[in-house]
């Protein structure tokens, strides 16, 4: 599997990580890239809402087996639905890149 998100830079337990743990268990992933675009985004009043803590801006690309036979609207709410509890605990935004492994 290729993964660009560095583990090193990230602290154990953050966002990211659960990110990163969900999607590996539930997707299974030949690919799997997270980047923390929160920098970008922390003028924004959402982000300040917030707290302006951080890593509530995402991008994230997948290549998985399960997005195979789905659309792409199906593609998205599986991975947003799998991702409810960070959702509900601070995530704001999540820019998905997804495709199957037959189907792009």
């Amino acid at each position: 599997m290729s993964e660009t998100a560095s583990h090193s830079s990230t602290q154990p337990g953050s966002r990211r990580d659960r990110i990163t743990e969900i999607l590996q268990r539930e997707l299974s992933p030949s690919k799997l890239e997270i980047h923390d675009d929160s920098a970008r985004h922390a003028h924004h009043a959402g982000a300040k809402a917030l707290g302006g803590g951080g890593e509530t801006h995402f991008n994230v690309a997948i290549t998985s087996a399960r997005f195979d036979g789905l659309n792409r609207v199906a593609r998205h709410r599986l991975v947003n639905g799998l991702l409810a509890g960070e959702f509900s605990s601070g995530l704001h935004a999540l820019s998905l890149v997804l495709h199957g492994e037959k189907t792009p």
